[in-house]
């Protein structure tokens, strides 16, 4: 399951508070600050997806996340592959590498990553 464009911001903005009330979430958020009425809308339907979860005190709830920043991402990067570049790593690669805007210095970085990478396996 994935998440919208702003249900994947706010969740960034719970990644990196860890744990977080509805204030701490708008604070999080640059001006123009959403609506609290559309930050619970979302918190709602991502508790919905399985993706945040709270523990009430009192009339608050304290939310978390259920997935990692990490797996969330790999999982999306994935499905990119597979539904974009049929299921190839290598033309991915390809893409990435020709059609960002990507200096020799940063393409001699991934080299190394992936140099690195093969050593180890």
């Amino acid at each position: 399951m994935q998440l919208s464009k702003s249900e994947e911001e706010l969740m960034n903005h719970l990644w990196k508070l860890e744990k977080a009330f509805m204030k701490d979430l708008l604070d999080a958020y640059p001006e123009p600050k959403p609506a609290p009425t559309t930050v619970a809308t979302l918190l709602k339907r991502m508790t919905d997806k399985g993706f945040v979860a709270y523990t009430t005190f009192g009339k608050s709830r304290e939310y978390y996340p259920l997935v990692k920043k990490k797996t969330y991402f790999s999982k999306h990067v994935n499905g990119l592959i597979k539904d974009f570049f049929n299921d190839s790593a290598s033309q991915f690669a390809s893409f990435f590498t020709k059609e960002t805007n990507l200096s020799k210095t940063e393409l001699e970085e991934l080299k190394k990553l992936i140099d690195n990478e093969i050593k180890n396996r």
